[in-house]
């Protein structure tokens, strides 16, 4: 697939307890930490785990402690959006195919650069409809169009009513955290769209952020290329 308008290829790290790499564009590269399991490639491909959902519901903060625990890297995909993407959706016009495309585009690109050394790597992101995922799911560059159980970019959905998504959003903005206002969450929950056959991983976002990172790798632990044990 033709990359996108963005070319994030390069990151900057940040050191929590476990080494995080976060991904933007713009930034420094350095190594990843020992806990990737680099030098033995062909014995597990890496994993691409992408945290998705509408605005609101926890996908960002869920993805950062997940790959914290893994110590892989963490691709914000809110990072990845163009300027002209987010004013858009601050001014509260959602975004067209056209505007998400290229966007979604240099996502593969940054998931693809990670699978291709048999690394493990975390995204957030909303791919609200199958179409959108497709994209992602791209980065593995064995993937074949509904192959869903073999294709190494797993989705990972946290859903809640709108009630709690809506006062999430409210209060996010209330403090400038987010340049997504509560007003397009609806357009939001419009699009969500999920195939039963895709066999994606649902939790409610409502739940503790570390028991969904628990019982996210305790359901990819045999694929992950990653040697942390985690219980």
């Amino acid at each position: 697939m033709t990359p996108g308008e963005m070319q994030p290829n390069n990151y900057r790290s940040c050191r929590p307890r476990r080494q995080l790499v976060i991904l933007c564009p713009g930034a420094a590269a350095e190594s990843r930490g020992s806990a990737m399991a680099g030098s033995d490639p062909l014995a597990r491909q890496g994993l691409a785990i992408v945290i998705m959902g509408v605005s609101g519901c926890g996908k960002s903060t869920v993805a950062a402690l997940l790959a914290e625990a893994l110590g892989c890297s963490f691709i914000e995909a809110d990072n990845y959006h163009s300027e002209a993407n987010k004013a858009k959706m601050s001014k509260g016009i959602p975004l067209s195919d056209a505007d998400r495309y290229p966007w979604l585009e240099s996502l593969q690109d940054a998931i693809r650069e990670h699978l291709d050394r048999g690394e493990d790597v975390v995204a957030s992101c909303s791919a609200l409809q199958l179409k959108y995922r497709e994209v992602l799911r791209a980065a593995d560059g064995s993937y074949k169009p509904g192959s869903y159980a073999t294709c190494r970019v797993k989705f990972v959905c946290l859903k809640a009513s709108a009630e709690v998504i809506s006062e999430r959003m409210k209060r996010r903005s209330k403090e400038g955290k987010h340049f997504m206002p509560a007003s397009l969450l609806q357009s939001q929950l419009n699009l969500l769209q999920i195939d039963a056959d895709e066999g994606i991983t649902e939790f409610d976002a409502i739940l503790r952020p570390e028991d969904i990172v628990h019982n996210t790798i305790a359901g990819f632990k045999d694929e992950l290329a990653s040697t942390i044990a985690y219980s």
